[in-house]
């Protein structure tokens, strides 16, 4: 039908892994909006029509049976950065576009690794446990936490949201050092007061926060493992905000057990969530939070908000902002 607007697949709407509510009435001002239960429903009819798909926490699943039965699909747009869970060569021999939220994403997931750090440092977890026992009894050794001015912070990945960590550590002064594939320009060093370390193994000897914000690739699989983790100071501590598997979990648990590493926060594991029998569920020197790192209304609605513009970008055949190609 003439002047009706282009058709958009979303995984459902509300729910575990459905878009948000509130963002419905931004996504009809710009679409048809369609379920994979009401496409399968009626796969023949509408899959003709469809022109977009909206990847909200990595659903619904983009597979070669999909791709096929959307013979008009031109761009997939996905809510964060990671793009792992894509078969990205598989996407473009069909001919259709990719594209990420690189910018929404940045600041809130820098804060949430800042957050981490500070908590596992001074034992926030632990210390609201026992301020809410019945008995609220503990030792003063029970609450010690590590100092974090002065402190030395390692950022493995000094992409965007690595750069935007950097500045925050500078606010409480750290001592801050980067591992990174390509070292950063003089002046952005200068501005947050970083220096490159062009090997990772330089970098894990001397900090004592170490953080990881690399993307997850076939490079950066179990990156951080049993060697990597023995290099590091007995009283360091390792926060992951990437990907689960950028961490061997196995090495980690056994460097947690046995006082390799003194902590470890992580936002990230393999699988999400971890099944409830998962070792690392039992350890004392650990928080564990959801994948929050860019849970936040306004980053949400943001994500939302880029990904309107790279699917609107691609239907009018103009340049995508945050367009991925496949490696």
């Amino acid at each position: 039908m003439e002047g009706e607007p282009p058709w958009l697949l979303v995984n459902d709407i509300g729910g575990i892994n459905g878009i948000l509510h509130s963002h419905v009435p931004f996504l009809k001002k710009h679409f048809h909006l369609i379920t994979m239960k009401e496409f399968l429903e009626n796969k023949k009819n509408v899959g003709q029509k469809i022109q977009a798909i909206y990847l909200w926490w990595h659903k619904p699943a983009v597979d070669k049976e999909l791709l096929q039965s959307l013979p008009n699909l031109k761009v997939v747009a996905n809510s964060g950065v990671g793009m792992d869970h894509l078969d990205l060569k598989l996407i473009a021999s069909f001919g259709v576009k990719m594209a990420n939220a690189p910018r929404a994403v940045s600041t809130s997931t820098a804060d949430a690794g800042m957050a981490l750090m500070l908590a596992s440092a001074r034992r926030l977890v632990e210390v609201h446990n026992i301020s809410i026992s019945p008995s609220m009894e503990y030792c003063e050794a029970d609450i010690l936490g590590v100092k974090i001015a002065g402190a030395t912070l390692g950022i493995i990945g000094m992409g965007r949201i690595g750069y935007k960590i950097a500045l925050r550590a500078k606010a409480f002064e750290m001592n801050i050092l980067y591992h990174n594939r390509t070292q950063r320009k003089v002046q952005e060093e200068q501005a947050v007061g970083a220096t490159y370390c062009k090997k990772i193994d330089s970098l894990l000897q001397q900090a004592d926060f170490v953080m990881v914000v690399v993307s997850l690739t076939p490079q950066t699989r179990k990156l951080i493992g049993k060697r990597e983790l023995e290099l590091m100071k007995p009283t360091a501590t390792l926060i992951n905000i990437s990907r689960g598997a950028v961490v061997d979990q196995e090495a980690l648990v056994a460097a947690l057990q046995t006082g390799v590493i003194r902590a470890a926060a992580l936002d990230v594991t393999y699988p999400e969530p971890l099944p409830r029998d998962h070792p690392l569920l039992k350890l004392k020197n650990i928080i564990i939070t959801p994948h929050l790192g860019i849970k936040t209304d306004k980053t949400n609605y943001m994500i939302t908000e880029e990904a309107v513009e790279n699917i609107l970008a691609a239907l009018n055949g103009l340049p995508l902002p945050s367009e991925v190609l496949p490696s």
